[in-house]
């Protein structure tokens, strides 16, 4: 089979949806199939592509990369929700070059492909890696809050607080303009988790299917890696993701404040935010911009890992690191964490935006090693439905099925 996935980025840009692309991609190829990966990444000066065996990557250009004044942050030129005029002819190109059986998109990229000629579109799939079929800001957060829906009040001043006025009209109109395409034009529809198909898709949530996110197989017998010298000595909690308030950032300083003064060290490692404080408590370690194998390295020597998200955060790939890692988690039950774990056997959960909750389950997973052995087995061996050899199977019977509905026509 030939399959040409849509994603505007590819390692070494990292994130959930691209690590989701690229190990789904690496899998497929594993298994004979014939993989091409069309993406924005290595189209404008930037991060060049890695190059995974039996994946062939195109690099297709955007609006973004001519005009970075578009986005917040220039280096991720997001492509728009509406058919990019500097994108479909490229991407046009290398349809009739792959030819290929199935198409599978992942987000906003899927509007460029679904205003090409009927000539050019093969069957598609479409993953929703968040709420981007029905929110502008991808997010369903609305002042800082969960958002209970989009509404025609509450977007425009949303989105205007996200991207800026004009350009947050603008988004918001050109998504309302171009919803429709997705309904109508869609084979398939998956989500990363339950959340994400009933509260992130235009349509029917019955039409949609949980595919989620997934780890490689060898994650869960990874050999304990050197630790990096950049971490503390002694015992450490650990903190992976966005530095922001809707991951739990500023709970989580809250509760770690409040734990006696011979409190391990709290490692920090992501991407910073308006949310980071300019004062870090006595304790943390700050780390940005890490590379995945260091990161592994940080789970497998940390105390436990600490991952407090107060959004509905789609399927956060670093939860199913933590647990494949056996490293012992306090989480919440927001979003597709709700898939993952069930409380005292596989993490411990609080409830989102309680420091103090989170600071009692903490002081609990430093104190007692009985617990933390339970919830490295119990993490272990719930973590198994989340890896590729579990649900690639799941993702290429959408494919068999879709090529032997659409062979029928």
């Amino acid at each position: 089979m030939k399959i040409l996935m849509l994603a505007q980025f590819y390692p070494p840009v990292i994130g959930g949806e691209e690590r989701h692309v690229r190990t789904l991609s690496r899998s497929l190829a594993a298994r004979g199939h014939e993989v091409h990966v069309a993406t924005m990444t290595g189209a404008v000066p930037g991060p060049v592509p890695v190059s995974d065996p039996g994946v062939v990557l195109h690099s297709v250009p955007g609006l973004g990369g001519k005009v970075p004044a578009l986005y917040r942050e220039a280096d991720r030129p997001l492509a728009l929700p509406v058919p990019d005029p500097v994108t479909m002819k490229p991407l046009s190109d290398v349809i009739r070059q792959v030819d290929p059986d199935v198409v599978h998109a992942h987000n906003w990229m899927v509007f460029s492909y679904l205003a090409l000629p009927d000539s050019a579109r093969r069957p598609l799939v479409l993953t929703m890696h968040d709420y981007g079929a029905v929110c502008a800001t991808k997010r369903l957060m609305r002042a800082d809050q969960p958002c209970p829906g989009p509404s025609a009040a509450d977007c425009l001043p949303c989105a205007g607080r996200h991207y800026g006025r004009i350009k947050g009209a603008g988004i918001v109109g050109a998504l309302g303009a171009s919803r429709a395409l997705l309904t109508r034009r869609v084979d398939r529809v998956l989500a990363v988790s339950s959340v994400v198909k009933q509260r992130g898709w235009a349509g029917d949530p019955q039409d949609v299917q949980v595919v989620p996110n997934f780890i490689p197989d060898e994650l869960l017998d990874a050999p304990v890696m050197g630790r990096d010298p950049e971490l503390p000595d002694g015992d450490y909690l650990l903190f992976v993701g966005d530095l922001s308030a809707e991951k739990g950032l500023l709970s989580l300083l809250t509760a770690y404040e409040s734990l006696p003064s011979e409190r391990p060290s709290l490692v920090l490692i992501g991407r910073p935010t308006k949310d980071l404080p300019a004062r870090l408590p006595d304790g943390v370690h700050l780390h940005r911009g890490w590379e995945h194998e260091r990161v592994v390295s940080a789970f497998q020597h940390s105390l436990g890992a600490v991952l407090p998200s107060e959004w509905h955060d789609p399927c956060p790939t670093t939860v199913l690191e933590a647990m494949a890692l056996g490293t012992p988690l306090v989480t919440t039950l927001m979003g597709g964490i709700a898939d993952m774990v069930t409380d005292e056997r596989s993490a411990l959960v609080v409830p989102p935006g309680s420091p103090g909750d989170l600071a009692v389950a903490l002081a609990r997973l430093i104190a007692d090693e009985e617990l933390r052995a339970r919830l490295r087995v119990g993490a272990r061996a719930d973590v198994v439905g989340f890896t590729a050899s579990s649900v690639v199977d799941r993702v290429q019977s959408v494919y068999d099925d879709l090529l032997a509905t659409v062979g029928s026509r």
